[in-house]
């Protein structure tokens, strides 16, 4: 194996003969320089793994010699050392792009640190972090065995999330692979968790049922409203709580994350069902019911969720919040830089309401566009695609001028998305939907063992739009595939990013409360 190559300048070099033979003893061939100058001529001939500086050189300073270093090789870490403390010279040095600071007289043990640290760092935050998840493995797995709660499914949930993000970041695909199974079995479970209990939670039989899509608004959205002068309600359409995750950083450069949760959305999980349901308080076919000329079916031509104004502002009133409000909803980039301009004004009402539907069109980019395909291969690049949006959007205009006024801030979702990878036939007749989450119509074939099958829709609160209305939610990673050109229809849309079923991605969604900073 060869061994790490260590460059080290310093004009009393002679002095640190010790420091040089205690790293050579540890395996390490070290070069030595007596000048910035020198130091740049044996950069130049040869590749380092890791330089040390000393800052205060006569001719060439340390700071000009770091410089110089970085313009002709940027990917080497260069670790400062120097007697002063003074803290313009550590900006200095900060500003550019160090790798470690030390103060002289440095030990051996504290060199030796400062390699560890920045060569050995990736291998050492690995070992770490498959061993931590190792122990969490049995601990999950012998969760995911007991009766479990709404609370501690969520709990669970966050877990899987916290292991899959801190495994993408080691590029161990051993225990990537490992967690990926893990958290199938907990879809599995999750799955059998829904089924048995989501009917009593909408028809009043379980005392203590979780937060979803028709009741967020009223319990923890309208609260909000009450504890600022001006409240800002995003809602990202499709937002994952792994999504969430990788975002976070960016917005609380501006916002303190107050409260972190998740809600579940109702089934299906599409947005004509979920977000109807989230504006107007009700389940969709308690909307169909009461707003009869604002709800539009499956087979209805028509947009599907062109009344969420109307819902908002009709369930305002039914909670008595006579407020100042608005209602944004932003489809692309030149309506989000209109609404970003447009943040002083709004200031001046009590709530705002803004509907971003970036993540939905990469979700539906990602099955048709090819480019998108190859850009969003997995799980990791979906998230990474995600982070780049929102730092080149109008949407981060938007929060870093809420934030710069004093605005409270909620994001959330309606609800989340799956990568889709096993094909489950079904065959209905030309009026059945077309999404694969989820289907509806009069005649369908299916396979049970992949469903949850209602065959009444009016017990868990959908329209019925004919007497022998069937609906059915695919399971776990599912999709819905005609027998008919099956091949090339599977081909197509595996491994693609769909919602409208059951997964604990798509019904486990962020519910976040932010204060400015």
């Amino acid at each position: 194996m060869e061994k790490v190559k260590i460059l080290w300048a310093d004009d009393e070099i002679e002095l640190l003969k010790p420091h040089i033979l205690f790293l050579k003893e540890k395996g390490y061939e070290v070069d030595t320089a007596n000048s910035g100058e020198d130091a740049l001529d044996l950069v130049k001939e040869k590749d380092y793994e890791i330089v040390f500086l000393d800052e205060n050189m006569p001719g060439l300073s340390g700071l000009e010699t770091l410089s110089r270093i970085k313009q002709m090789k940027s990917e080497i870490p260069v670790v400062m050392i120097t007697k002063s403390e003074e803290e313009h010279i550590m900006e200095d040095a900060i500003g550019s792009q160090i790798a470690d600071y030390l103060i002289k007289p440095v030990n051996p043990n504290q060199i030796l640190l400062s390699i560890k640290k920045n060569l050995e760092n990736k291998r050492l935050i690995r070992e770490k972090t498959s061993s931590a998840y190792q122990q969490e493995f049995r601990s999950i797995g012998m969760r995911l065995g007991d009766k479990l709660d709404f609370d501690q499914w969520k709990d669970i949930y966050q877990k899987l999330i916290f292991w899959e993000l801190e495994l993408s970041r080691t590029r161990e695909a051993g225990m990537e692979e490992i967690l990926r199974m893990q958290k199938s079995e907990a879809n599995n479970q999750f799955n059998r968790y829904i089924i048995d209990n989501y009917q009593a939670w909408l028809n009043g039989k379980d005392a203590n049922p979780p937060l979803l899509s028709h009741t967020i608004f009223k319990q923890r959205v309208v609260p909000e409203i009450d504890k600022a002068d001006s409240v800002f309600l995003i809602l990202i359409d499709n937002l994952r709580f792994d999504q969430w995750k990788v975002i976070q950083p960016v917005i609380t450069e501006y916002f303190r994350l107050e409260s972190e949760d998740l809600y579940c959305s109702i089934l299906p999980t599409a947005t004509q069902y979920a977000r109807n349901a989230f504006f107007a308080g009700l389940l969709p076919s308690e909307i169909e019911k009461r707003f009869p000329n604002h709800w539009l079916n499956d087979e209805d031509e028509g947009g599907k969720n062109l009344h969420e104004e109307f819902f908002m502002q009709e369930q305002l009133k039914r909670l008595g919040k006579d407020i100042r409000s608005s209602y944004n909803k932003v489809t692309n980039i030149q309506a989000g830089k209109k609404l970003a301009d447009n943040i002083p004004n709004l200031m001046n009402n009590r709530f705002n309401a803004i509907v971003y539907n970036f993540v939905d069109m990469l979700s539906h980019a990602r099955t048709e566009m090819e480019v998108i395909r190859e850009l969003a291969d997995d799980e990791k690049a979906y998230r990474s695609i995600t982070l780049s949006w929102l730092e080149h959007s109008p949407l981060l205009d938007i929060i870093r001028q809420i934030a710069q006024r004093g605005g409270r801030l909620v994001i959330t979702t309606d609800h989340g998305t799956i990568r889709v990878t096993e094909p489950s036939k079904l065959v209905g007749d030309r009026n059945t939907n077309t999404n694969l989450r989820y289907k509806q119509g009069k005649n369908l074939t299916y396979e049970k063992k992949d469903v949850y099958e209602i065959k009444n829709p009016q017990d868990i609160f959908l329209p019925r739009q004919h007497v022998s209305t069937t609906f059915v939610f695919a399971k776990e990673d599912k999709f819905f595939a005609y027998p008919n050109n099956y091949n090339y229809f599977v081909n197509y849309y595996r491994n693609t990013f769909q919602h409208g079923g059951i997964s604990m991605e798509e019904m486990l969604i962020p519910f976040l409360v932010l204060n400015a900073k």
